[in-house]
């Protein structure tokens, strides 16, 4: 019965999770780490690699104690992370500064730039990720760096993604020759394809801005899918952790991606990996380009299939900012939410508040929030920004599907999903599907499976997901709320379209208001009794 170590870094905290062979998850531990932001700057939000790996190295020996193993039958490590968080590193592959963080959006007008340019000069791969490159990735983030730490860009030798960072780090490589990075991070987030020969060509990069000379071969190392290995655990860090020294450590992945393993994804499978945002992935053997997401992959979720990725910017951090607002936390903000019914509140609430990731990439939107009278609440807010998340998503999956991408089944992983029953409800209702939900935590438990794979306990990631994912339990819609939902949800899609562009087409939105009241009205109205 081998183990092995699965680790996830998140937004605020690392998880580790040890995995049986058999018996799959039999521990995990997490450490927190700070989040480095700026009230004068909401669009600023970085970490600290130091901070990072010595909450790995906490959780770890939380997660051995608690368990009572001995890190000398951990038989590999593996590890995803956030994405894109990118930070620039010396000839040592040693940090320049933190990290821009996943939800840093200061690389605004760099994204643009990028954007503009490759639509001007019919760059093939910006239909590749979507049409609009976004400001939450790579060459975004690091145009922005080398824009504003002039004194710094002499010893800038490369940037690496959060996952790539930390592999080189346990593994103990320090240079780029020796680098192995992710397909699933640079596919996704920095136009990398080997169908162009893998980045964008030099004189593009530097028609964007000429600071980017030479980025594309600093960009150097082995790209790789996660079924090979990065390197092997050092001395220094097998110290550390209290691991094995030379234990495999394969090519890592964003959570998300990972996340989407962990639940037994299958082609036809939606994953919502519904946390401090929301990721949406999907896999296939064959598909086609789709406008407004965050890339179409070969290999970046499963080696052998094209992964597609789409997501909401905040869905928990806007539930965590309307608890805070009202003074309260949100698991007692949400005591009651569970007798709510479709559009009792009357409001209706686009889950902009940290702009938009797909399918329209707008960093420049905000929260809106319309139907409020003055007898509302904070309780009736939250509800209706777990219907506006749902809403999105069902815009994202229709975007999807339009683009022949199969949406059979519909799984709600990540953490919130685990303890918050009625957002499953609700998602089940506005998608018109079954939800189904992992019966516990699948965080960490994707990179398990590819510490499996590179410890050869199992053959294939099917044969792994077999033996190890949790259970799946089903949400089925209530077709009386769905039914109130198809109502909402055409609303809603009007308006997301109308709002969200600058060059939207004008579109009648007088009704909005009133269909609101009418459709809370319905809501609350005590059901009709026949006379005896």
């Amino acid at each position: 019965m081998p183990l092995v170590a699965g680790v996830d870094f998140g937004t605020l905290s690392v998880r580790v999770t040890l995995v049986d062979s058999i018996k799959g998850p039999i521990g995990t531990a997490s450490a927190e780490y700070p989040l480095h932001r700026r009230r004068e700057d909401p669009d600023f939000a970085t970490q600290s690699h130091a901070d990072q790996m010595q909450a790995l190295v906490q959780a770890t020996h939380a997660v051995l104690e608690k368990t009572g193993i001995s890190g000398e039958d951990v038989a590999a490590i593996a590890l995803d992370t956030t994405g894109s968080s990118v930070v620039p590193v010396d000839e040592n592959l040693q940090p320049l500064d933190e990290y821009y963080l996943w939800c840093d959006h200061r690389a605004k007008s760099e994204a643009e730039e990028i954007t503009a340019r490759a639509h001007a000069v019919g760059l093939e791969a910006i239909d590749w990720c979507g049409g609009v490159y976004s400001h939450e990735w790579g060459f975004a983030k690091l145009l922005h760096w080398l824009r504003h730490n002039p004194a710094k860009r002499a010893q800038f030798v490369t940037a690496l993604e959060h996952c790539d960072m930390v592999a080189a780090t346990l593994a103990g490589v320090t240079s780029t020759a020796n680098l192995k990075r992710s397909i699933c991070a640079m596919g996704h987030k920095w136009l990398w394809n080997p169908k162009w020969g893998g980045f964008p060509p030099e004189e593009f990069l530097v028609s964007v801005d000429p600071l980017l000379a030479g980025v594309r071969e600093k960009l150097g190392g082995e790209y790789l899918t996660s079924e090979h290995v990065a390197g092997h655990l050092s001395l220094e860090w097998a110290g550390k952790l209290g691991l094995k020294p030379g234990i495999p450590i394969p090519v890592g992945a964003f959570d998300a991606h990972w996340d989407a393993i962990g639940s037994h994804i299958r082609e036809g499978d939606v994953v919502n990996v519904v946390g401090t945002s929301t990721c949406i992935i999907a896999m296939a053997k064959k598909t086609e380009l789709v406008a407004g997401v965050c890339g179409v992959v070969p290999g970046s979720v499963h080696p052998e299939y094209t992964g597609i990725e789409a997501g909401l910017s905040a869905t928990g951090d806007i539930f965590e900012a309307i608890a805070r607002r009202a003074g309260s936390p949100v698991a007692e903000l949400s005591k009651g939410l569970e007798t709510y019914r479709a559009g009792q509140t009357g409001l209706l609430r686009l889950s902009w508040d940290n702009g938009d990731r797909t399918v329209l990439v707008n960093p420049e939107l905000g929260g809106v929030t319309l139907g409020w009278n003055l007898l509302h609440t904070a309780q009736d807010e939250l509800f209706a920004a777990i219907e506006g998340t749902a809403f999105h998503t069902r815009i994202i999956l229709e975007r999807m599907a339009e683009h022949g991408v199969r949406v059979d089944r519909v799984i709600n992983a990540g953490g919130i999903p685990q303890k918050n029953e009625v957002l499953n409800r609700v998602y089940a209702n506005v998608l018109n599907k079954p939800v189904l939900v992992p019966a516990g935590v699948p965080t960490s438990l994707g990179s398990g499976i590819f510490a499996l794979l590179a410890a050869g306990v199992y053959p294939t990631i099917e044969a792994a997901q077999q033996a190890v994912c949790l259970p799946l339990r089903t949400v089925e819609p209530d077709p009386t709320e769905a039914e109130v939902y198809e109502q909402l949800y055409q609303l809603y899609r009007d308006i997301y379209f109308a709002l969200g562009s600058r060059d939207a087409e004008p579109i009648a939105l007088g009704a909005v208001l009133p269909s609101l009241r009418r459709i809370a009205a319905e809501a609350v109205r005590p059901p009709s009794t026949e006379s005896l």
